[in-house]
């Protein structure tokens, strides 16, 4: 082994988040710590009509439970604020053939008459996107129809759009796996656009020049409300890790695990590494606000930053629903490893997925593959080109026999089936799988803290010093782009990737 290899491979260890690294710093999080901050939700969600949502009390009162904290533990803290539209439902129904269907308005939804609109249904076939793309609409007549479509590959705002394009007057889009469907356009749509279940959507599916009579009244209203922004006053501001959790709940309950849980989780992180760690690269942290309303919150703060401001964040982590009751354990595949869905984050998110992976499997947990399917907060900086990964207990998805002979719990039964609703409160969370993700998650920001190399190439200023020393005399060129004899044997030593 040459004295270039065995200094990287040395420094791999440190990288590599299921190693322990010289703070092991998912040992100090402890299931108890993160609970009492979900208590302290819960209590605000109490005191404040029940939830947390963005531009309500209980929101503005989760803000300032973090933003103290956070100060008091020596960060740096903004809490900048922004506008935009927040969705109302005031009725919806749905009804094929005569007959009374469950469902539910997509968020953002716009309202039909008052009365509701008629029209035949069309049925759009499927593929692997979906009406993801005009060509789609080839050969199906929707031209004043509702449209029947089918869940994946892209989003729900981009499903609506292109069927209203296609001349749609409504549309139906159905869940491609067990469990009703859940969802938002995120912003006001073109049509109104309702969401059923799998089971509904392909029972609908034969039903096409059916008569459907669809009922959506809604209304949006401007809202002002903040993020919380937290960074180490310590480590390379250019080199910056980024760990982010939405702080809002939806108006119907206190979010406790949507997303009390991985917010929970990320301020107990932030406390445990405080605002002056001895690291490597910058660490900071978002809370954001207004997930629940198309991920405005996060979406604005990226838009809100400059081409160079960007890119000094190597990568994003999401923590979204880390607790759920009939939790599974899943990490984004940031590679597309698993093949399908919406594709691989930007370069690097696959090194991301497997230190997640590896993190929980350091505590004999088995993950499975989830995809990028733009329902969270890593949604803008994909977009951006930002590496991004994260971890995520299920929502309304249906466990399997097959996950639930892995991980436990009940087959058959939502991962959370209280997701959304007034039952999402601290009786109804996995402690075991919420401290689980908690450590997994601060041993991977702890590593990244010291190097991102696996995932963008970039060296601290002691790497590259410690390889000098190891090899002679090089100079920074050689440094960066040396490539080991045997890259294999540690990933953090991997060509570099920007």
């Amino acid at each position: 082994m040459t004295g270039f290899l065995a200094a990287c491979t040395a420094l791999a260890l440190t990288v590599a988040p299921a190693s322990a690294a010289p703070r092991d710093l998912a040992d100090e999080i402890s299931g108890d710590a993160v609970n009492r901050h979900l208590i302290a939700l819960q209590r605000i969600a109490d005191q404040n009509g029940g939830n947390r949502a963005s531009g309500r009390p209980g929101y503005e009162a989760s803000v300032d439970y973090v933003a103290g904290k956070l100060r008091d533990a020596g960060f740096d803290v903004t809490t900048p604020e922004f506008e935009y539209q927040a969705y109302y439902l005031d009725a919806f129904s749905l009804a094929v053939a005569g007959q009374p269907t469950e469902g539910d308005a997509l968020e953002y939804s716009p309202s039909t008459p008052q009365g509701g609109l008629k029209a035949p249904l069309a049925v759009l076939p499927v593929d692997p996107t979906p009406g993801c793309e005009a060509t789609d609409y080839q050969g199906t007549d929707v031209a004043g129809k509702v449209v029947l479509i089918q869940r994946g590959a892209c989003a729900f705002g981009d499903k609506q759009r292109i069927a209203a394009e296609a001349g749609a007057a409504a549309a139906i889009v159905y869940n491609n796996v067990d469990g009703p469907l859940n969802g938002t356009l995120g912003g006001p749509g073109q049509i109104p656009t309702a969401g059923v279940s799998k089971q509904v959507g392909e029972a609908l599916a034969g039903q096409a020049g059916a008569e459907v009579h669809l009922d959506v009244q809604s209304r949006v209203e401007n809202v002002r409300t903040r993020n919380v922004v937290a960074q180490t006053r310590t480590g390379r501001p250019d080199n910056v890790v980024m760990a982010g959790a939405h702080l809002d709940s939806v108006p119907e309950g206190p979010g406790i695990n949507d997303n009390g849980t991985g917010s929970a989780g990320m301020l107990e992180t932030a406390l445990r590494m405080g605002g002056s760690p001895h690291v490597n690269n910058a660490v900071r942290f978002g809370f954001w606000g207004a997930e629940e309303s198309g991920l405005v919150g996060s979406t604005k703060y990226v838009q809100s930053l400059s081409f160079e401001q960007q890119l000094d964040i190597a990568l994003y982590l999401n923590f979204d629903m880390i607790g759920s009751p009939n939790a599974g354990y899943f990490a984004y595949d940031g590679d597309n490893s698993d093949g399908v869905g919406a594709g691989p984050g930007p370069q690097g998110s696959g090194q991301i997925e497997k230190d997640l992976v590896a993190a929980l499997a350091a505590n004999g947990v088995e993950t499975e593959g989830k995809d990028f399917d733009g329902r969270s907060d890593y949604g803008e900086f994909i977009a951006v080109g930002i590496p991004a990964g994260g971890l995520f207990t299920g929502a309304e998805e249906i466990k399997t026999e097959e996950q639930a002979a892995k991980w436990g719990g009940t087959a058959g039964v939502a991962f959370d089936p209280n997701y959304h609703k007034p039952g999402d409160t601290l009786a109804n969370v996995d402690r075991v799988a919420l401290e689980r993700n908690a450590k997994a998650a601060a041993a991977v920001i702890e590593g990244y803290s010291a190097s991102t190399e696996g995932v963008n190439g970039m060296q601290s200023r002691a790497q590259r010093a410690q390889l000098r020393s190891a090899e002679g005399p090089l100079t920074a060129q050689r440094v960066a782009t040396a490539e080991p004899e045997h890259a294999g044997h540690a990933h953090a030593c991997a060509p570099n990737r920007v």
